[in-house]
């Protein structure tokens, strides 16, 4: 019996010896989640890196033809009635894409509230293209009882695409949520083709001029046209080590043109901050 509480006492005499040693660790004061708590990363400065991302675009056609309609008709009777040219031929388009770009920025840090300004950039092929036409019959104060169709194609190629933003995010760790919101700017390809034809009869008028058929089209091409507009979105960097950080990112871009059109992208990127 003597012998165990001996040994029991040296034990205990070498264990705290031990523990006197031990530097001043937060998990020996039972604070380990603390400790770990106060390890964030400093997202202040500038930054800089690559991406690449997919995408679909929506587009409303509707109307987008409407101005070459009205030229080609300009002055006729037809117009005048029955306002062809304003016809719905067109409607509403989809498409996917993808892309790659870059971006560039400048973060500011108070605490865990990060506030800073991006300038970013995607080069990929986003857009989409709509046919349609439409057929009626009428007839005209003239006597003139017509079969007329609009025909219409309208197509948009969206190439280069970009954004300046204002961010805002709060560091959770080496994890930066945040979201922004700023201006848009796009640079794309339009071609709008309008096409009006089908005949006027009328048995009262003397030949040849009793059957008359008629076809017209025009079509305009806009190059390197540039859009205007806004964007918004949420995303996250996850710092790595050092300046390293991995980015995934929504934005939602809306641009003002002739089509108007509608850009969801999803992104994945890396970057490095000085």
């Amino acid at each position: 019996m003597r012998r165990l509480l001996l040994a029991a006492v040296i034990c205990g005499a070498a264990q705290g010896a031990y523990a006197a040693d031990m530097p001043d660790l937060p998990v020996l004061r039972g604070s380990y989640s603390e400790g770990l708590s106060t390890v964030r990363t400093v997202w202040q400065g500038y930054y800089i890196g690559g991406q690449a991302g997919v995408g679909e675009s929506d587009m409303k056609f509707t109307g987008a033809t409407r101005d070459i309609a009205a030229r080609l008709l300009s002055g006729t009777e037809m117009e005048q009635q029955q306002n062809i040219s304003s016809w719905p031929v067109l409607g509403k388009g989809s498409s996917r894409g993808d892309g790659w770009g870059g971006f560039v920025g400048y973060n500011s840090q108070w605490d865990d509230v990060v506030i800073g300004v991006e300038a970013n950039y995607m080069h990929g092929s986003f857009g989409g293209s709509q046919t349609g036409s439409m057929t009626r019959f009428f007839t005209l104060p003239s006597g003139y009882t017509d079969s007329v169709t609009n025909q219409a194609s309208a197509s948009m190629s969206i190439s280069d695409i970009g954004t300046l933003r204002a961010r805002a995010g709060y560091a959770v760790g080496c994890f930066l949520p945040y979201m922004f919101g700023g201006l848009a700017l796009g640079q794309a390809n339009i071609v709008k083709t309008a096409r009006v034809f089908g005949t006027q009869n009328n048995p009262n008028v003397a030949p040849p001029f009793d059957v008359v058929p008629f076809d017209d089209s025009a079509t305009d091409v806009r190059r390197s046209r540039l859009l205007v507009g806004y964007s918004a979105g949420l995303g996250v960097d996850v710092n790595l080590i050092a300046g390293l950080f991995l980015r995934a990112e929504w934005e939602y871009m809306r641009l003002a043109t002739p089509i108007d059109t509608s850009i969801n992208t999803v992104r994945a990127g890396v970057g490095y901050r000085f």
